[in-house]
């Protein structure tokens, strides 16, 4: 049987919201960042103006600002979001249960057994106009029979629109694009594929899928997959979550940070929050991600395993410093940093001690943990800190809440 998948995108969406709350907005190049002041603020949203001169999201402020004059900046209104969002799910809820989130802003919508409320288009179409009258926003929304193209259909037309890829019409519209459009296929990825003289996702589906694994692994099958048309990965149910995969923080700098000295406080400091979140969810890390930005804003990302799960943030701080150490060259300053704990587990699962991990330590440092949250429980995340941090303040105050779930897709 044929499925019916709506993959629907809110367009401009912070940036729409702060237009409709604020009609003197509207005609205007907005973009919704982060501090104007600090130098770490980036655009986080902006509007279809602002759009057209340039501006695009993850762009500095000084640099957006140079480069559209008139831009107006405002600051998130993340209450406002999650308010809008919700009622735009509640517009979905009404066609079906089946509603998965990628995001904020977009959902994947299967609406098969639908059937009688019209076909996908006029389900579609039903939705983007009791958006558009009811909440005053714009979706667009592709309209397929798996997740992947609908998703691609969604990003075909901007804004306010309606894009349908069939099994009869995909060839057509899909394989032409760039192989970089298609979900999963990042810059990374693109660049390989481009070595290999693969532009297009009809490029990749012409590729044999054996050479697909070997360039890329499985991963690399899993992109033959969808650009083939023969993705069946389920729209997950609106009350379903995710597992977590990894508990991370990341933070730019208020100055370059030029020693891994300088750089050990900030990754103690990223550490505390990530080994308290790991506590509050039962979790340990069995490994360890890091990434490093430089000040030309060029990434450089290395992980690894640790000999037993942590909750420890001393022992994650120390591991993202010999990643650190062995991986990064000081060529340039830094100017950002991210630690994550990775390949989670739980913290109940019995551990296999070996000759050269000491239990009694590991004991004593998670106790140790154990009552430094208690006292943060108590009287708040600063009352404690090392007290190598304390005369220090190399880092700007982050939102920490960084939680990442794998995407319901990833269930088949």
């Amino acid at each position: 049987m044929t499925r019916t998948i709506l993959h629907s995108d809110l367009n401009a969406f912070y940036a729409s919201v702060e237009m409709m709350l604020d009609p003197g907005l509207r005609g205007k190049a907005v973009a919704v960042c982060g501090s104007t002041e600090e130098r770490h603020g980036i655009v986080l949203a902006k509007s279809e103006l602002a759009k057209k001169a340039g501006i695009k999201t993850g762009m500095v402020n000084w640099e957006a600002r140079k480069m559209c004059p008139g831009l107006i900046m405002v600051h998130p209104n993340y209450e406002q979001y999650l308010k809008y969002s919700q009622l735009v799910r509640a517009i979905y809820y009404r066609y079906t249960d089946q509603v998965e989130p990628f995001g904020m802003d977009e959902c994947w919508i299967d609406v098969t057994g639908s059937a009688v409320m019209g076909t996908g288009e006029e389900i579609a179409e039903e939705i983007r106009q009791a958006v558009k009258e009811e909440l005053g926003l714009t979706v667009s929304i592709g309209v397929s029979f798996n997740k992947i193209f609908a998703k691609l259909g969604s990003d075909m037309k901007k804004p306010d629109a309606i894009t349908v890829i069939t099994e009869d019409n995909f060839r057509e519209k899909v394989w032409p694009l760039p192989a970089s459009d298609m979900i999963y296929v990042g810059r990374s990825t693109s660049r390989k594929l481009e070595k290999y003289g693969v532009y297009t996702i009809g490029g990749i589906a012409a590729t044999p899928p054996e050479t697909m694994r070997r360039w890329f692994g499985v991963n690399g099958l899993a992109l033959w997959n969808f650009a083939s048309g023969q993705d069946h990965s389920r729209v997950m149910h609106r009350d379903f979550e995710s597992p977590v995969k990894s508990v991370g923080h990341g933070i730019t700098c208020n100055k370059d940070v030029h020693t891994e000295e300088e750089a050990w406080l900030v990754l103690l400091a990223l550490s505390q929050d990530i080994g308290h979140r790991l506590r509050i969810h039962d979790l340990a890390a069995g490994g360890v991600q890091l990434t490093v930005k430089d000040n030309d804003l060029e990434y450089r990302q290395c992980q690894a395993q640790l000999r037993l799960p942590t909750q420890s943030p001393l022992e994650i701080a120390q591991e993202a410093r010999r990643l650190l150490h062995c991986n990064y060259r000081w060529d340039k300053p830094v100017r950002a940093l991210t630690v994550r704990g990775i390949n989670l587990a739980s913290q109940k699962n019995p551990l296999q001690w070996d000759f050269f991990n000491d239990a009694a330590r590991h004991e004593k440092r998670q106790t140790a943990d154990d009552t430094v949250d208690m006292l943060r429980g108590r009287f708040g995340m600063n009352c404690i800190s090392p007290s190598s941090l304390v005369k220090h303040t190399l880092t700007e105050k982050s939102d920490p809440h960084d939680l990442v779930r794998m995407p319901g897709m990833m269930f088949q």
